[in-house]
C-alpha cells in the first residue's frame, strides 16, 4: 500500500503546500526558533475544508525534512477516516481530541485525549477523530507530508 500512496502523497502535498496561505515567516536566530501563540498565523487547510485552520511552524511538507504544525479545530469538527504517507505525531494543546484508529468513521470507537495527550500512529494506518470543544493540536514528524481520504467524497479538494 505504501508505494501506492507515493504518487498520491505527493499531489495530496502539493496541494497543502500551495493552497495553505500561511507560512509563519518567522527568522531563524543563531540557529534558534522561538516563538509565542501570537506570533503563529493562521490560515485555512484546503485539505481539511471549513472547521479547520492552520499555522506553519517549520519545514516544507513537500521536502524531505521535518515539520510542525499547529491546527485549530472548531467546535464539532470531524476529522474523516484517513492515512499519511509517515508517521503522525499530534500532542492535544487546548480542547479534547477524539481520535481513533479504523477505516469506519464510529465516534463511539474513539479514545478521549484531553490537553496533554497525545497521539503516535504510523504511516498507512487509518485513523479518524472529532472535537466537541475548539481544539488545537500540534503536528509534527518528517515529510514529505500529505492525507488520502479513505473514502474519496470526504476530501474537501474534490
Amino acid at each position: 500500500m505504501r508505494e501506492l500512496m507515493k504518487p498520491i502523497s505527493l499531489l495530496t502535498t502539493l496541494m497543502l503546500v500551495l493552497f495553505c496561505n500561511s507560512v509563519v515567516a518567522q527568522e531563524w536566530q543563531d540557529n534558534h526558533l522561538m516563538l509565542t501563540p501570537d506570533d503563529l498565523e493562521w490560515g485555512p487547510v484546503a485539505s481539511m475544508g471549513e472547521g479547520a485552520s492552520i499555522a506553519f511552524i517549520e519545514g516544507d511538507l513537500s521536502e524531505e525534512e521535518p515539520f510542525t504544525f499547529r491546527l485549530t479545530l472548531e467546535p464539532g469538527y470531524e476529522i474523516k477516516p484517513h492515512i499519511h504517507p509517515e508517521y503522525e505525531r499530534v500532542t492535544v494543546l487546548e480542547g479534547t481530541l477524539y481520535f481513533a484508529h479504523g477505516e469506519e468513521y464510529n465516534p463511539e470507537k474513539t479514545r478521549m485525549l484531553p490537553v496533554g495527550g497525545l497521539a503516535i500512529m504510523p504511516p498507512g494506518e487509518p485513523m479518524f477523530g472529532f472535537v466537541e470543544e475548539k481544539t488545537v493540536i500540534q503536528l509534527h514528524g518528517n515529510g514529505p507530508w500529505g492525507i488520502e481520504y479513505i473514502n474519496p467524497e470526504d476530501d474537501p479538494r474534490n
